[in-house]
């Protein structure tokens, strides 16, 4: 932990949208935070997610989507303002700290042992707790039917959606309560981009709370339940996938030039 003393703020109002008997799971609470000192790319930002929702988070480039991902999991140093999980403050816990709690993450690139078999990447995302791996393998393979045939192959010869396909699994074999996902649908072909969007709300249905930076706007947007709009750091527009579908602040501004169909 950070030798920053960070404040817990009193709960604040549930945001539009938001379901009214879930439980609040995450809640970032007017975060700053950077990676270079004096440099802040996050300024005051905040976000909350409740039990079972899929948060959508979108924005131009640079806005500090991924940054904020980075500082829910602890690979970002946060400044000022909190983040916890379920009340609990957990800003600045290390990333197998947040692991242990119930947090996952899957990074947009680098996010396989690319030498090992499909299997031995599900092994090695229980390391931590070994005696899940038979019931979390059951529970992945459940969602991703498509990886029981192949468990023995090499995962460096998969391509990238399968790649991303496995990455989402070995997150899973910790029966996370919350999957932070950092653009899933970067580099993938349209057809790809489908599959990637119907994994991840096959993960969501399957009752993971999901927070997913996503550049493909209007895709996020259409299976979201909520979402954020990042710009310069801040979170400048928030409500339904819906609403933010159709306010016309966010369609001139952002889906203008993000994630063309």
């Amino acid at each position: 932990m950070s030798e920053t003393t960070h404040t817990i703020q009193e709960p604040r109002d549930r945001p539009a949208g938001a379901p009214e008997r879930a439980g609040l799971v995450v809640d970032v609470n007017s975060v700053t935070a950077g990676y270079l000192p004096g440099i802040n790319i996050l300024t005051d930002t905040n976000l909350q997610a409740y039990d079972g929702e899929l948060v959508g988070i979108i924005g131009p480039n640079g806005a500090g989507k991924s940054t904020l991902l980075k500082a829910i999991f602890g690979l970002v140093n946060v400044r000022d303002g909190s983040i916890t999980l379920r009340g609990e403050d957990i800003t600045n816990l290390k990333a197998n700290q947040l692991v242990e709690k119930g947090v996952g993450m899957v990074p947009q690139t680098e996010n396989v042992f690319a030498t090992l078999t499909i299997l031995e990447n599900l092994e090695m995302g229980a390391y931590q707790k070994p005696g899940l791996i038979k019931e979390s393998l059951e529970f992945v393979l459940d969602i991703f039917p498509a990886l029981k045939d192949r468990l023995g192959q090499v995962a460096g010869s998969l391509s990238g959606g399968e790649r991303q396909m496995v990455a989402m699994s070995r997150a899973l074999m910790m029966r996370p309560e919350v999957l932070l996902l950092d653009e899933p649908s970067a580099g993938l072909s349209p057809v790809r981009q489908d599959e990637a969007f119907i994994r991840v709300s096959s993960i969501n249905q399957a009752g993971v709370t999901t927070i997913m930076v996503e550049q493909n706007a209007r895709r996020c947007l259409q299976i979201c339940d909520r979402a954020y709009v990042l710009d310069q750091g801040r979170d400048a527009h928030t409500g339904t996938g819906r609403e933010l579908l159709n306010d016309e602040r966010v369609i001139g501004l952002y889906l203008g030039t993000l994630g063309q169909d």
